[in-house]
């Protein structure tokens, strides 16, 4: 075991394992860090504790000294001077006719590196802007091209569910999700009605996961036949995953056939494959997978 400090340089942003020394940090503190960037000021969401070793990537890096009120000062004037780079950046990008799209600016603590994030739909050559740069801030610049999800979470919004955008509000690292989930949930495969604001994947998908698998093995699939707890044979009709219930087609009587409703523990039946019964094209569904794809790992945790 091995005690660490979880610690933040940005809303919602990843969480880095540091070595508090003998240093006692309590969540909410901040303090100084040392990084691949250089000297960082961060937030602590988590003090110190325990870990298994496999769960730390050596080398450990300590902890430089708790924040003070003088770094706190300088902390919050880097976030002034980081206004007035990313609208330098932008006459900039204007003056040289860049497509491409400035999301945000940020200083590193020491002011050691100015970084500017920024979106674009293909390769960039900002050769020249970076020189441009450079001569106005005095300092190294890093231009870093990011993708849709990045920029949603910088960004922030609201989900078509009315709440703030989950990478944004809590989320800090983006988890794979997959056709197959909204598949299991039986949810629209229509691209539109599960797709994000930053037009990937939704990524509460994965919030229900695997509550769903769970109770559709529980469940036999549609057109499946059944036999129920009061000896009818019927074919399945409809089920509701969440109340597992499930309506079957029976036959009463010589011919005539009614819809009754069901608890799943009032059938017998032999669990089958489930049926893909999707009417979304398949180029739909493959082009959302290749975007998804195309997409690769976030760009804002590179500490």
């Amino acid at each position: 075991m091995i005690t660490v400090i979880g610690v933040r340089f940005r809303r919602a942003g990843k969480v880095y394992y540091f070595s508090p020394g003998k240093l006692e940090v309590k969540a909410g503190q901040h303090v100084i860090v040392e990084t691949a960037r250089g000297t960082e000021y961060g937030h602590v969401v988590m003090g110190n504790r325990e870990v298994d070793d496999s769960k730390v990537i050596q080398p450990l890096k300590s902890v430089l000294r708790m924040a003070t009120p003088e770094d706190e000062a300088t902390e919050k004037a880097n976030r002034q001077k980081e206004k007035e780079a990313f609208r330098i950046c932008l006459e900039k990008i204007r003056k040289h006719e860049l497509q491409m799209k400035l999301i945000d600016a940020e200083y590193t603590f020491d002011n050691n590196k100015v970084l500017f994030y920024f979106t674009a739909d293909g390769r960039i050559d900002f050769r020249e802007l970076v020189k441009d740069l450079a001569s106005v801030f005095k300092t190294r610049i890093e231009l870093r091209q990011i993708g849709v999800r990045d920029e949603t979470k910088i960004m922030g919004g609201v989900g078509i569910c009315g709440r703030a955008l989950c990478c944004h509000s809590y989320l800090s690292e983006f988890i794979p999700v997959s056709i197959k989930m909204a598949k299991e949930q039986n949810l629209s495969l229509n691209p539109s009605k599960i797709s994000g604001v930053c037009g990937r994947l939704m990524c509460c998908l994965k919030n229900e996961e695997e509550t769903y698998e769970v109770l559709n093995s529980k469940l036999p699939g549609i057109g499946d036949y059944v036999t129920t707890d009061d000896g009818l044979k019927g074919e399945v009709h409809s089920v509701s995953v969440l109340r597992q219930l499930v309506k079957v087609v029976v036959t009463v009587g010589k011919d005539e056939k009614e819809i009754r409703e069901y608890r799943v523990d009032q059938l017998k039946f032999r669990p089958k494959r489930r049926k893909d019964k999707s009417n979304v094209k398949d180029a739909e569904l493959k082009a959302l997978e290749d975007l998804e794809k195309r997409e690769g790992k976030s760009k804002l945790n590179d500490k």
